[in-house]
């Protein structure tokens, strides 16, 4: 392959597909300020196939909505923490012209004397260092901004998310990295018992076929926080979810996982 190149995304949000078509499933979204590399390019040279960095997860964007970047630039922004929206909904200037953008967008904005920014912003909205990790009382803030988010296979913001991209947006604005999938999730961070979990620790789901296939963040008091419909919260025990609007269980437990200490 002799084709190669960098991209960082420049609008809020920018839908990623399985397949290099407008009729493609969404597999995940880029939001402003995640930079790719791009892989591949369509023969129709109208989409790029893109490794995501944050999480390494593949997928092809419009090359409508790519913004291509020097490798000299992307090398530097590998180097450098900046910082991460925690507002739900933020205005950015950039090139002169207001942007909205989301939470878990990220900023340009880094303490470090010898960055040479080659792209000119404004921000006033809330934000904090995408690698200083935060304890459970302000994980669970940032989850309950989610609270009543519409499901939506491939989402990764308040206005549609899925169950993986909630967990991983929560704990990235938090300081941790997850994968995109639960599947991936769920071989991250140390197993602990039921009886052992505490507030933050990540409980996973399987089907009958012990695939896993959901995934959420446990709360005080056997709760749970999980994308399902919308996100919500419900009653988490040995068997699964139980929801009792439903009055049934809706999810089998599989496992949970620890990443952040207690």
């Amino acid at each position: 392959m002799n084709y190669f190149s960098y991209g960082i995304c420049r609008l809020a949000i920018v839908p990623v597909r399985a397949k290099p078509s407008d009729k493609s499933e969404m597999v995940t979204q880029l939001l402003f300020g995640e930079s790719y590399k791009v892989i591949e390019i369509s023969k129709d040279k109208k989409w790029y196939k893109i490794e995501i960095d944050f999480d390494e997860y593949q997928g092809w964007i419009d090359l409508k909505q790519c913004t291509e970047i020097s490798q000299e630039y992307y090398d530097q922004i590998q180097m450098l923490e900046y910082k991460v929206c925690t507002d739900i909904l933020a205005g950015i200037l950039y090139k002169k012209e207001m942007l909205n953008i989301v939470i878990g967008s990220v900023l340009p904005i880094t303490s470090s004397e010898l960055f040479e920014m080659n792209e000119q912003f404004a921000f006033n909205g809330e934000s904090k260092n995408m690698g200083q990790r935060s304890d459970f009382e302000y994980l669970k803030k940032i989850a309950f901004k989610y609270r009543n988010a519409p499901y939506l296979w491939g989402g990764k913001t308040p206005f549609g998310i899925d169950c993986s991209g909630f967990t991983q947006q929560v704990y990235k604005i938090c300081g941790y990295k997850l994968k995109r999938d639960a599947s991936q999730q769920y071989f991250q961070g140390n197993a602990v018992s039921l009886e052992d979990s505490s507030e933050g620790d990540i409980a996973f789901f399987e089907n009958e076929e012990k695939k896993i296939i959901h995934v959420g963040i446990l709360l005080e008091g056997s709760k749970i926080i999980h994308a399902s419909g919308k996100v919500r919260i419900d009653i988490l025990d040995e068997r699964g979810i139980f929801n009792e609007s439903k009055n049934d269980y809706t999810h089998k437990l599989a496992g949970i996982r620890r990443l952040m200490l207690p």
